[in-house]
């Protein structure tokens, strides 16, 4: 992949350079962004976990306070009382069998999918399809509830999941490049005392390893981890 001069000289003077405190490393992050659309930020902790164990999985949510910046489709399965509900909260597409038939048949128009308990009998058969998309609803995510109101509120309001993969990584949006520093920063935080507060108690050793943001097309910035901890517990 060919990158620009702009690119492969701030990627140099990264490399040479290391890891930044916080406030220098997003100055780095909105400079870095050349594209000619408003690129994402994106974030990555490299943990002291086992993710092949179940009790050293990290996984949750966290309503970002300045939100992500990116439009949420919203698709609530439900039915009876509860479609009024979560049209009003502001729900995208709403409804029971006939969006788990247009599932089935490869219809995929949503970024969020919440469910009412009642249906996860029929919902559980999408796990297949929604499961490795990152889309299948779960208790501990917060999108099987008969609070269907406040989950999609959550979710406008940049509610994202987060999870480790099989290399023991987190990867998550924490906004757009034309962000202010400071609602980026604002994002950041809430993020990290979310993943500390995720700590499984089964992890021994270091827990956080590494940690760099970028952005959709530039260069990876690595981060202090000390800075960006002690901010984080003020």
């Amino acid at each position: 992949m060919k990158h620009s001069k702009r690119y492969t000289g701030l990627a140099e003077q990264l490399k040479a350079e290391g890891q930044y405190g916080l406030d220098e490393a997003l100055e780095l992050l909105k400079a870095s962004a050349s594209a000619k659309f408003d690129e994402t930020a994106e974030v990555v902790f490299r943990l002291g976990v086992d993710p092949r164990h179940s009790d050293q999985q990290v996984r949750g949510t966290v309503v970002m306070p300045h939100g992500t910046g990116q439009e949420v489709k919203i698709l609530v399965l439900t039915k009876g009382e509860k479609v009024a509900e979560a049209e009003e909260a502001g729900a995208d597409f709403v409804g029971a069998e006939e969006y788990i038939e247009k599932i089935k048949g490869g219809w995929l128009g949503a970024d969020t999918v919440i469910a009412t308990p009642d249906m996860m009998k029929d919902v559980g058969k999408l796990g297949k399809i929604l499961g490795p998309r990152g889309l299948m609803p779960n208790p501990k995510t917060g999108t099987v509830t008969f609070d269907v109101a406040k989950a999609v509120s959550d979710a406008k309001a940049g509610k994202v999941e987060y999870r480790t993969d099989k290399t023991a990584n987190v990867h998550v949006v924490f906004g757009k490049a034309s962000f202010e520093a400071a609602l980026l920063k604002g994002n950041l935080l809430e993020l990290m005392r979310e993943i500390l507060r995720a700590k499984p108690a089964a992890a021994k050793g270091i827990y956080i390893r590494k940690i760099g943001i970028c952005t959709t097309m530039g260069p990876g910035i690595g981060l202090d981890i000390g800075s960006l901890t002690d901010a984080a517990k003020q």
